[in-house]
């Protein structure tokens, strides 16, 4: 699809892949998508298939990873436009450049029943997003158990990114991860040092973080993304079209660094 030709009634159609248990993936990622609305004529419609998984450790989250095909298949029969696996950890638990091996897997999938959509992961949007902003000295708040961030930290180092702080909030069940309050998360970022230049303030797609994203960015003076907004940014990216989101920080407004604005990359 072509969204430069979309018309009032052919939305551009986003398809999720949700774990079972996330319940702010499909809040967020709409938000955003509806933000820019207000302002841009492109017209955006939202299309799930879930996967199973209740707690957040590697053994269940790597038997997510196996139902993947079968939710990409489930949307491809919507005729989606781009297709956005929804979580971040789980891809990184499977080791170094798994985000580009579970995309190109997904991909294939698709096209092997005639959708020629592009794929994008959490996980590999926050890492080309924090990449492509030159971010150099990177705190981190995740709601895992400290084992877990490590290998999210972990993860980034080995795609070149410094990690120099990252906070655990050792919650393993994903359903009470969803529950947590943002408010919360403006209060941990006076644990992260003053060096940093950029923020990622929910390392994770289930912990909510959006209603406190601009905030963060205006107490710290410093960028600040999510995985929700590395998401939405890169879906943008690989679908031709401007951030042009005006609420939720440099990111999605388009400022945090002029050049990236912005090229396809299908």
């Amino acid at each position: 699809m072509n969204p430069t030709s979309q018309t009032h009634t052919d939305p551009i159609r986003i398809g999720m892949i949700v774990p079972s248990s996330n319940v702010t993936m499909e809040q967020e990622v709409p938000c955003l998508f509806k933000a820019r609305e207000s302002s841009l004529p492109e017209r955006f419609s939202f299309h799930s298939s879930r996967v199973r998984m209740k707690r957040v450790d590697p053994q269940e989250l790597l038997a997510m990873n196996t139902q993947a095909d079968r939710a990409a298949l489930e949307l491809a029969d919507a005729s989606i436009d781009i297709a956005l696996y929804a979580c971040l950890v789980a891809i990184m638990v499977e080791g170094p450049g798994a985000h580009r091996r579970s995309e190109a897997r997904l991909k294939k999938t698709l096209l092997e029943v005639g959708i020629a959509a592009p794929v994008l992961t959490s996980a590999g949007a926050l890492v080309d997003t924090l990449q492509e902003l030159n971010a150099g000295r990177i705190g981190l708040i995740a709601p895992y158990m400290p084992a877990l961030t490590d290998k999210v930290c972990a993860y980034l180092q080995q795609e070149g990114l410094d990690v120099v702080s990252a906070q655990s909030l050792s919650v393993a069940d994903n359903a009470a991860v969803g529950r947590l309050n943002p408010e919360h998360l403006l209060q941990l970022l006076d644990n992260i040092p003053h060096s940093i230049d950029t923020i990622v303030l929910s390392a994770c797609v289930q912990m909510p973080s959006l209603p406190v994203l601009a905030e963060a960015e205006r107490r710290t003076g410093i960028r600040v993304i999510t995985a929700a907004s590395a998401t939405v940014f890169q879906a943008l990216k690989k679908l031709g079209l401007h951030p042009g989101i005006h609420q939720y920080g440099a990111l999605l407004n388009g400022t945090a660094r002029p050049e990236l604005l912005i090229s396809s990359t299908n």
